[in-house]
């Protein structure tokens, strides 16, 4: 139930106007609440039964009186209980990271921190990021995280970001390297890099990286079985794990590719000039490479989707990622097939529209899925 439908179905009740259909709504909220809410802010068991109880006990009793003054005094006194959990349960989870019992949803992008703890990050939040000291490492400005570079650390200690599909957001490093994370990606990096130490970070998905220059700490991106060595340059890295193939684009600077099974400067590192791309099959285990568009692989930093020449199966992955939704292809006639098509912020539906007014790709909506007949 939404706020807005709760606050009015809670002045009916105040004001005795309420319904019976109504009344078996508010009580259907009432078991919701008690499973997905209440559940999550009081590790003593008993003190939380004993309260949620207590307030839809108060509530349900009024249920039964006729007499309108005694319902609008107690349940009034319900309804101020209540407020008061809610606020307490948000405190509680705004100060309380370590809450076990914490229920991500499965849309949330979250940030793990070097002791474990995970925070759910909120879109349009300000929220400031602490080490395991109390100090202030990093700070969320609603789409953006920064970390500072407060020499502080004298060990490395990693935080990971995770970002679900529908979704991305723009990371700023200790060293002011700034990723631009794209859907169903996650990055781990180290809080603050240590003197000495490469600049190693591990990224899963896709990611564009505008790296800070510093000859003397060599940059590293690992992915998927491969290393991507810079000292300062941009890049687009994609690197899912259903994907056959590790793509990385350089659209400046110089970087070079090897395998985990390598080693940086051996024969068989692979160098990288911009508007190149490398393509590294992970099941060969070997890196071809091709002059590409750069464009064509970063248009997705500005909302965007282009493809070009791409497979039927690719794009549905990519689409299935950029709007968090379900597709299956019964048609295995598209499946190879390759195709162009440019997209820019516009919904699933007007997409499926445009690709059956130009292709003839007939689909339908069913149980939450697309269906590509």
């Amino acid at each position: 139930m939404q706020e807005q439908e709760f606050k009015k179905l809670l002045d009916k009740y105040l004001n005795g106007s309420i319904s019976n259909q109504e009344l078996e709504i508010l009580e259907k909220f009432k078991q919701e609440l008690k499973l997905a809410h209440l559940e999550l802010h009081f590790n003593d068991e008993a003190h939380k039964n004993a309260i949620k109880e207590s307030l839809w006990t108060s509530i349900n009793t009024q249920t039964r009186s006729k007499r309108r003054k005694s319902i609008f005094w107690k349940v009034s006194a319900a309804a101020a209980v209540f407020i008061g959990l809610m606020a307490i349960g948000y405190f509680y989870l705004q100060n309380n990271t370590s809450n076990t019992n914490l229920i991500i949803p499965e849309n949330a992008i979250t940030l793990q921190l070097e002791n474990g703890d995970v925070k759910v990050i909120n879109e349009n939040g300000q929220v400031e990021v602490l080490d395991t000291n109390g100090n202030v490492v990093g700070k969320q400005d609603g789409k953006s995280l920064k970390y500072s570079d407060s020499a502080s650390k004298t060990e490395l200690a990693y935080n990971t970001l995770t970002v679900p599909r529908g979704k991305t957001f723009q990371l700023q490093l200790s060293d002011g390297t700034v990723t631009h994370l794209n859907a169903g990606s996650s990055i781990q990096y180290p809080v603050q890099f240590i003197p000495g130490s490469d600049r190693l970070v591990l990224i899963t998905g896709e990611a564009y990286l505008n790296v800070a220059k510093d000859p003397e700490h060599p940059f590293i991106v690992n992915t998927n079985g491969l290393n991507v060595r810079v000292l300062g340059t941009q890049f687009n890295v994609s690197a899912y794990p259903e994907d056959e193939t590790t793509e990385v684009v350089l659209v400046e600077g110089a970087v070079s590719l090897y395998t985990e099974e390598e080693e940086y400067g051996s024969e068989k590192n692979v160098y990288l000039k911009p508007g190149f791309k490398g393509s590294f099959d992970k099941a060969k285990n070997n890196i071809d490479t091709s002059e590409v568009i750069t464009s064509l692989y970063t248009s997705w930093i500005n909302g965007k989707l282009v493809f070009r020449n791409m497979t039927f199966s690719n794009i549905m992955k990519k689409l299935e990622r950029h709007y968090d939704v379900t597709i299956i292809n019964n048609n295995s006639d598209l499946t190879h097939e390759e195709f162009n098509a440019n997209f820019g912020n516009e919904p699933i539906e007007d997409v499926l529209m445009e690709l059956k007014a130009n292709y003839g790709i007939e689909y339908q909506f069913l149980n939450d899925k697309i269906i590509i007949q």
